[in-house]
């Protein structure tokens, strides 16, 4: 099937993401995948809900005046955010994964984020990391 997929949370790591996951998918010819991931419960209440449906109201904007295909899957399984990366990027036999970084200090670059860790050690294809 092939498809790029995109790890997208709501940051200037995530639009800058999001930016190359444009130019990617207009490279390689496949459609976008956009996959935001929180486990829900009391981490996601009405009202985070509500700014998650304008931030994605945004990001399909930014999608559609790029001009390429696209879905946009907001998903509240009760999943880390990575084990849903890596299910949707299994299942679209993605030709890669994109995610946003953020700089660390030298002592933070000792810890990476665990879901970070997690896409790139465990994803099927390659994984893209943009930095901002």
């Amino acid at each position: 099937m092939g498809a790029v997929v995109l790890g997208y949370v709501a940051t200037a790591e995530g639009e800058a993401a999001l930016r190359r996951a444009i130019a990617e998918v207009k490279l390689r010819d496949v459609p976008l995948i956009v996959v935001t991931s929180s486990k829900g419960g009391a981490t996601l209440d009405a009202e985070a809900a509500t700014e998650l449906r304008g931030e994605l109201a945004e990001v399909r904007k930014q999608l559609d005046a790029a001009g390429v295909p696209y879905e946009v899957r907001n998903l509240v399984r009760g999943n880390e955010p990575a084990d849903d990366l890596i299910d949707i990027a299994n299942q679209a036999e993605a030709d890669m994964i994109v995610i946003g970084l953020r700089r660390r200090s030298p002592v933070g670059k000792l810890i990476m984020g665990s879901n970070a860790v997690q896409i790139l050690l465990d994803a099927p294809c390659p994984v893209l990391a943009v930095k901002v």
